[in-house]
């Protein structure tokens, strides 16, 4: 796999401004371009191909996020965000700074991450609120699912998993409906 391993222009398919699909609450969502997984009924397929979309404008993407109060959140989905990990750090920096949370959308696991060795990914997992992980399966696909397209995918609270040292998946307010 090709990780980004310098610090290079982040490379997007797209960007949302205002979602109320992609997290909790209105979130700015980044979709990032390339992702190895190839998932059958992937959702965003046009975000596969590494060579398409275009170099982001960290400026513009980083006042948009400021300059909207509605927006308690930032989303990166993908492709696979964390295949350019270190160009995706400094906006989940600028994110929390902000006082505004961070989800992250993951074909990996997140044990694999935890293993993994290149830069910027154990910085974008420390910075991260929420998690999904695991790759799309067609086979398991459920559209009543919160946040996620399959039920192998975990939504994963890593703030409080950080806090308790033990896997804590999120539970959204209308879960309990």
């Amino acid at each position: 796999m090709n990780f980004q391993t310098e610090r290079k222009p982040l490379r997007i398919a797209e960007t949302v401004p205002e979602s109320i699909v992609d997290g909790p609450g209105i979130r700015y969502v980044i979709f990032t371009q390339g992702c190895p997984h190839g998932c059958p009924g992937c959702h965003n397929p046009q975000t596969h191909d590494f060579s398409g979309g275009r170099d982001a404008d960290m400026k513009e993407i980083l006042a948009q996020i400021s300059g909207n109060p509605l927006i308690s959140g930032v989303t990166f989905s993908g492709g696979e965000p964390f295949m350019q990990a270190e160009a995706l750090a400094p906006i989940g920096e600028a994110v929390k700074k902000q006082g505004k949370n961070l989800m992250i959308y993951t074909g990996f696991l997140l044990e694999e991450l935890q293993k993994m060795e290149v830069p910027g990914v154990q910085r974008l997992l420390e910075l991260a609120d929420i998690l999904v992980d695991g790759p799309f399966l067609l086979e398991q696909r459920d559209l009543t699912l919160p946040y996620r397209g399959s039920a192998n995918q975990r939504v994963i609270d890593l703030a409080k998993t950080r806090e308790t040292g033990r896997l804590t998946l999120y539970r959204s307010d209308y879960e309990d409906l």
